[in-house]
């Protein structure tokens, strides 16, 4: 990792609207490579079912299929309709980033579903999370892989000058090792999933990346040392969820080189502060850490606090040039 260049700001992944060329426009005009920040392939859940992130990631899946159901996506024998438009789905946001794309080298990110999410949301024939069954958690998570060895590939083809960065979301992960996931019923809930079973599960998936690699989870108590562990170089989370409790883990990752995608901006439409005040609680963090000051442009990237599914498309636009310059105030005034 020590030759690759992280970008100084990135987005997470969802855009709004659903117009693949536009996102992919807005995107790599946000962020130019290293000196701007890292683009992305933008996902658009307004489309409907198949564009959003289960769904999308579902697409992925080899020799596994997933259909909708009133209650949400149910792993089924066969590809069907919902299957097919996932996979035609993500063939126009790829081609729409190849077309923006030309002739660009540096950092390029893709996001998928992280394992445990995905167990959490697909359901089995009985209407239970595939997280109730071992079994289907460990297939589910060698077909996601699997999936993305391919997707990998595929990205490289078509933009050869990118070093891909691949992101895993996870928002489901902290209720999965909690045991907080509700079963069909709702009346109780699904069993703790061990925690060296989930890290070892995450470092298989990652490990089919032989480039860079992020985990995401915009929940709060974010498992920062477990996530380190299971190979994460990166670890993107919402800003304003860090509590003190967090402070020791966050100290150690970025000891170890773990970069911090730090989510910083509002991702829903608002008044934005001036930039160097979106960037107050990183500065105060490092301060608390007694971390080098010098430090903070290396080891931190910013992103707004979530996807931006749920925002305006101008704000979307202003929100990713915001973090640029957020992240330029960081790099010229440190302390």
């Amino acid at each position: 990792m020590s030759d690759f260049r992280w970008g100084p700001a990135t987005g997470v992944g969802s855009m709004p609207g659903g117009d693949a060329r536009e996102a992919a426009k807005t995107v790599t005009g946000s962020f130019e490579g290293p000196e701007q920040g890292i683009p992305y392939l933008a996902e658009l859940p307004a489309r409907g079912p198949g564009a959003d992130m289960i769904g999308r990631t579902a697409g992925l899946l080899v020799d596994l299929y997933a259909r909708v159901e009133p209650s949400g996506w149910r792993i089924g024998d066969r590809p069907g309709r919902d299957t097919r438009r996932a996979k035609a789905w993500l063939g126009e946001d790829l081609d729409a980033l190849e077309e923006f794309t030309q002739g660009y080298e540096g950092p390029l990110k893709v996001q998928a579903v992280g394992p445990w999410t995905l167990a959490a949301a697909l359901e089995l024939r009985n209407g239970e999370a595939a997280l109730s069954d071992p079994g289907a958690c460990r297939d589910l998570a060698g077909s996601l892989a699997e999936g993305l060895r391919t997707h990998l590939a595929d990205v490289r083809r078509r933009v050869p000058g990118a070093q891909v960065v691949l992101q895993l979301d996870e928002p489901s992960l902290i209720a999965v090792l909690r045991g907080q996931i509700k079963t069909a019923s709702e009346y109780r809930t699904h069993r703790a999933v061990d925690r060296q079973l989930v890290e070892s599960t995450l470092r298989d998936v990652l490990g089919v990346h032989d480039g860079p690699t992020a985990v995401h989870s915009c929940a709060p108590d974010v498992p920062f040392a477990l996530l380190r562990r299971a190979g994460a170089d990166a670890i993107s989370f919402d800003f304003s969820l860090l509590t003190e409790r967090d402070d020791e883990a966050i100290g150690e990752a970025v000891e170890g080189g773990t970069k911090l995608f730090a989510g910083v901006v509002p991702g829903v439409d608002g008044r934005l502060s001036d930039p160097a005040g979106s960037v107050m609680g990183v500065r105060s963090l490092w301060r608390r850490l007694g971390l080098n000051p010098g430090s903070l442009a290396e080891s931190v990237v910013l992103t707004p606090s979530c996807g931006l599914a749920g925002a305006s498309p101008a704000y979307a636009r202003e929100v990713l040039a915001h973090c640029v310059r957020a992240a330029r105030s960081l790099a010229d005034n440190p302390e």
